[in-house]
């Protein structure tokens, strides 16, 4: 579900949930214990990486729409709280986007300190409204800051999946490269961060990240509840059911 492989100083945490690597509870409750874990066991850099031609599908909507609520509520107790981990994180994390990274997939990307995603007929972004949910402002403003003000907005609307060209042209990923050495080009972009001098390098990282950690609140209850909520509207769970019932075409 979730495999660790230690590249000197940079630990991977390699999603591996087949066939589509969908979050599920017990893979958001690992990942979350892994990120935070790898700084007090020595690492000095993560990088973040899927199946290949599969980064992330996001949300397990299928396993997760028939459950009731305290369940859906832990859920996304869980993934926000992976987001937290993530932002503040004391080490720099780097996606390594191996494939296809819709919804929560992109989520988990725009966290990281940069993202190298693989080039081809792969497709990353916030199709969230296209199911029938918000995308919470902590979310919105992290995909702002990297595409700007005016793009985030059209796209986030309208739930535009783009292109991996597309997505490099946005600013959404930094690099492209052929997809079997997207993981061994993330693990590089870590250790040229690590041969800097270290604390010069992770205090202008924080700099840098300041405006993420300043977003993100002390508790993500309130955000849970909204999210639950229209969860179990009448239209997000209709929204969620047509797109259960394509998947299973």
């Amino acid at each position: 579900m979730l495999r660790r492989i230690d590249h000197g100083e940079v630990r991977e945490l390699r999603l591996d949930r087949p066939p589509a690597n969908a979050l599920s509870l017990e893979l958001l409750l690992a990942l979350r214990e892994a990120v935070e874990a790898a700084p007090r066991e020595g690492a000095g850099a993560l990088v973040l990486s899927g199946r290949p031609g599969m980064f992330c599908a996001g949300h397990d909507v299928p396993a997760l729409l028939p459950c009731e609520r305290p369940v859906v509520h832990a859920f996304w107790t869980a993934f926000l709280e992976v987001i937290g981990a993530l932002v503040h994180s004391p080490i720099p994390i780097h996606a390594a986007i191996t494939g296809h990274s819709p919804a929560g997939g992109t989520v988990l990307a725009l966290f990281c300190d940069g993202r190298i995603m693989a080039e081809g007929p792969f497709q990353i972004g916030l199709n969230e409204v296209q199911v029938g949910i918000t995308v919470p402002p902590v979310i919105f403003g992290a995909f702002r800051r990297l595409v700007g003000p005016g793009p985030a907005a059209r796209l986030a609307l309208a739930g535009t999946m783009l292109t991996a060209a597309q997505a490099l042209e946005a600013g959404l990923v930094d690099e492209l490269v052929p997809p079997e050495r997207v993981v061994d080009a993330t693990v590089e972009r870590s250790r040229v961060l690590l041969a800097l001098p270290r604390q010069a390098m992770l205090r202008t990282r924080e700099a840098a990240r300041a405006d993420l950690v300043e977003q993100f609140p002390g508790s993500v209850a309130g955000m849970v509840d909204r999210v639950v909520d229209q969860w179990f509207s009448a239209e997000t769970q209709a929204a969620l059911g047509a797109l259960v019932a394509r998947l299973r075409k």
